[in-house]
């Protein structure tokens, strides 16, 4: 039978990716945190961490393991802060995303709804493989990522071998980013041929640089300027600084962009379907079910479609 600190260690390791910075945290020795999972994998006859060269992560036994463990382990915490008075244990929650301003801003009530004195949170925006990655293994939660017709045959297929199902937030039709001093930002809707000019900008996939991967549709398109980078301060730098532009949902926040940046409809028959992914075989905490209500609430007027 698992007891209770076996479930906190393993959680804290999976949380780490790390059983040296795991055992740092709950201030324990390595030895004596590996052989307290060992003995918890030899109780319970599956192995929940693969162990390589490389480093640790979660074997698919462990994945569904995990799912019941970290039920358990916060219904714990509720238990003991309601009837023994004890100080509520930091609060965990971590979300891998696109760039989209929206995931930022459900992030941001999430924080101000919920936010204890002591939390430990994370916001990932990162590459589409690596969203997938960290879901898949629950390093976080959910994850948030667009779908159209180009991509949705192998997107689907990934999805379905990582056990993670999609969720639709809002449908939209392409538009462009640019600067409001771009001559673009004159025009009521732009072409494929008006942005031959222009330098576009992208976001990096890595080593997963497949068309698709991309975080743009019509990612098969050549350019006669091309820029890739790994953050949305940066494009939206580079969108001022050079007159670029970039393709997405049309979607911004004034709040966290400002003023500078605008959409623009692009002229093109195409649809994007972004929403959020979750594994199929773990329920979602109560901070996650409340970012998926605070996504709800930050997307429901941009179905455009």
């Amino acid at each position: 039978m698992a007891t209770l600190t076996q479930l906190k260690y393993v959680i804290e390791v999976s949380n780490r990716g790390s059983m040296n910075e795991a055992a740092k945290r709950l201030f324990i020795s390595q030895p004596s945190l590996s052989k307290a999972i060992r003995d918890l994998e030899e109780d319970i006859g599956i192995t929940i961490f693969e162990r390589t060269n490389k480093g640790i992560s979660l074997s698919m036994e462990g994945v569904e393991f995990m799912g019941y463990a970290r039920q358990v382990a916060e219904q714990a915490e509720l238990l003991e802060s309601r009837y023994m008075n004890a100080k509520p244990s930091p609060q965990h929650f971590a979300v891998s995303t696109q760039h989209y301003a929206f995931a930022v801003n459900a992030f941001v009530k999430l924080v101000q709804q919920y936010g204890q004195e002591e939390y430990e949170l994370a916001l990932r925006e990162t590459k589409t493989h690596e969203i997938i990655e960290d879901v898949k293994t629950l390093r976080s939660e959910i994850g948030i990522l667009y779908l159209n017709e180009f991509n949705s045959k192998v997107m689907s297929k990934l999805l379905d071998a990582a056990n993670l199902h999609f969720h639709s937030l809002f449908t939209a039709k392409p538009h462009i980013f640019v600067s409001v001093q771009n001559p673009l930002a004159r025009q009521s809707k732009v072409t494929i041929e008006d942005l031959e000019e222009y330098p576009y900008l992208s976001f990096e996939q890595g080593e997963y640089n497949s068309f698709h991967f991309s975080e743009e549709i019509l990612s098969t398109l050549s350019h006669k300027k091309s820029i890739r980078v790994n953050d949305r301060a940066t494009l939206f730098n580079l969108l001022i600084g050079l007159n670029g532009y970039t393709i997405s949902t049309g979607v911004l926040s004034a709040d966290l962009n400002g003023h500078d940046i605008i959409p623009v409809p692009l002229d093109y028959h195409e649809t994007i379907n972004v929403g959020w992914i979750s594994h199929k075989n773990a329920m979602l905490s109560k901070l996650a079910l409340a970012y998926v209500e605070a996504l709800q609430e930050a997307t429901q007027k941009f179905d455009i479609v």
